[in-house]
């Protein structure tokens, strides 16, 4: 479930809150004595993630491209 941020257009506070994706948008502040209209803002997201082992640049290269990868790095004296 992803977290929206929402910015109320009465107290110009800024809140998080952790909804399904299906869950109707928030339309008034949560914050305490205030119940303005809230609009959604738009976030960039989180990138993609891999976690855990085997999850490297170089797993599904052939071993041609592997081959000439190595002749190009400059030999160490």
């Amino acid at each position: 479930m992803p977290n929206y941020d929402y910015k109320c257009e009465t107290c110009n506070q800024t809140f998080e809150v952790f909804q399904k994706m299906s869950d109707n948008k928030l339309t008034t502040c949560i914050l305490e004595n205030c119940s303005g209209p809230v609009t959604r803002l738009l976030g960039a997201g989180s990138g993609l993630i891999f976690k855990g082992t085997g999850f490297y640049e170089t797993d599904n290269r052939c071993k041609s491209y592997s081959d000439a990868a190595s002749k190009e790095k400059p030999k160490e004296k």
